[in-house]
């Protein structure tokens, strides 16, 4: 099954383009998101941090 895809791979024009484009696209991905992450200011963090419990607390206080 193997020997037929990659036999089948090899044969389409210009297919070596993919998998280079999904690494840049995967590294441009984290690459942002580890900028974002440092650059984000400690009160929205903290603030989304809190949501899960803010949330909490109001379900507690209808029921």
């Amino acid at each position: 099954m193997l020997k037929f895809v990659k036999g089948y791979m090899e044969s389409i024009d210009g297919i070596a383009t993919y998998p280079m484009l999904s690494l840049l696209i995967f590294f441009i991905f984290f690459v942002v998101l580890f900028a974002w992450v440092f650059t984000a200011s400690k009160a929205y963090i903290k603030e989304m941090s809190e949501i899960p419990l803010e949330n909490n607390n109001q379900q507690n206080v209808e029921l």
